[in-house]
C-alpha cells in the first residue's frame, strides 16, 4: 500500500491488491475485495462481498452496500449512495470469446446521488446530481441532476431534493423540501437549488 500507517479498517477476510489507495476512516468489509489501483476517499463504507474493479475512483463519504460490483470505468464523486446487489456494467457488448478491455465505457456518478438495491446501470450514462435511481431500475441513459426515476428502461417520474424527498413544485416553478427546507426551482426542464 502506498500508505505507510494504516488509517483505515479493513476485515481480515477483506482483500486489498497493491497500488491501492484508501483514505483515512474508510471501512471495508467481509470477503471485499479491492483491486488494484483503486482510489477509495476517506469516510467510505465498503460493504461486504463487493468487488472494486481496477482503477475505479470513489470519492469521500462513498456507502457501498452488500453484493456490489463497481467494474473499470466507474467514478464516484462524494456522498453517492450505493445500494444492496446494485451493479455497473463497463462495455456495451460483452462477449465471453471476444476481449473488449480496451473497450470500457466510463461513467461517472455524480455528488450526493444514490442508486438503489438491484439496479443496473448500463455503461457510458451518467448519474448527474442528487438523482434517485429507484430499486431494480435499468439505466440506459443520462440522468439529469435531481431526477428521480424508476423502472425498466428507467422513466423519470419525477424530482428529488439533496434529502431525497419529492418536490413539488407550484406554478411559479418553485418547491422546498419538507424536511430541510431549502427550496428548489425548475426552468426549462433544469432544477437548481436556490
Amino acid at each position: 500500500m502506498p500508505q505507510t500507517e494504516k488509517s483505515y479498517f479493513s476485515h481480515e477476510t477483506a482483500v486489498i491488491d497493491e497500488g491501492c489507495t484508501i483514505g483515512e476512516g474508510t471501512k471495508i468489509w467481509h470477503f471485499s475485495h479491492i483491486m488494484t489501483d483503486c482510489i477509495i476517499g476517506k469516510n467510505c463504507n465498503i460493504g461486504q462481498n463487493v468487488v472494486v474493479s481496477p482503477e475505479v475512483v470513489l470519492g469521500n463519504n462513498v456507502k457501498v452496500q452488500n453484493n456490489v460490483s463497481i467494474y473499470s470505468g466507474v467514478i464516484c464523486e462524494d456522498d453517492v449512495f450505493l445500494g444492496p446487489s446494485m451493479v455497473f456494467t463497463n462495455v456495451i457488448n460483452p462477449r465471453s470469446a471476444i476481449n473488449r478491455r480496451g473497450d470500457y465505457r466510463k461513467t461517472v456518478v455524480k455528488k450526493g446521488a444514490s442508486i438503489g438495491a438491484n439496479a443496473t446501470i448500463v455503461c457510458g450514462h451518467n448519474i448527474e446530481e442528487f438523482a434517485f435511481i429507484g430499486a431494480g431500475a435499468v439505466v440506459t441513459k443520462t440522468i439529469p441532476a435531481y431526477a428521480l426515476v424508476v423502472g425498466n428502461p428507467a422513466k423519470q417520474i419525477g424530482w428529488v431534493s439533496e434529502w431525497g424527498h419529492r418536490l413539488e413544485f407550484n406554478t411559479k416553478g418553485s418547491a422546498t423540501c419538507p424536511e430541510s427546507g431549502e427550496k428548489y426551482m425548475i426552468h426549462e426542464g433544469k432544477v437548481t437549488k436556490i
